[in-house]
């Protein structure tokens, strides 16, 4: 999974060729959903935006446990899922 949005980050500044809405919920599904509450579009651009390799996660489940916002603030997220069925559809899944 890393490989492959490093691979990409190797561009400085890619756009999605195309986008979909997320219709079931996966652990990339939450993820993005966590990347899109704080502003961005999903890794790639929290990356770009931020200048940072790393994005801090909770090791036992590996969901995004950190954030910076463009305004700078911080936002914290639980070890457990919080996207839940009702929002699932609006999570945008971007594809490069």
């Amino acid at each position: 999974k890393n490989s492959e949005v490093s691979g990409v980050m190797a561009k400085s500044d890619i756009k999605p060729k195309s986008m979909h809405r997320a219709k079931i919920w996966s652990d990339d599904v939450e993820n993005l959903y966590r990347f899109q509450q704080a502003g961005y579009r999903d890794e790639v651009e929290y990356k770009q935006v931020k200048q940072v390799d790393v994005v801090e996660c909770w090791p036992e489940t590996g969901f995004i446990k950190k954030l910076q916002r463009r305004d700078n603030t911080f936002y914290y997220y639980n070890k457990q899922r919080e996207c839940e069925d009702k929002d699932v559809h609006k999570v945008k899944v971007y594809v490069y």
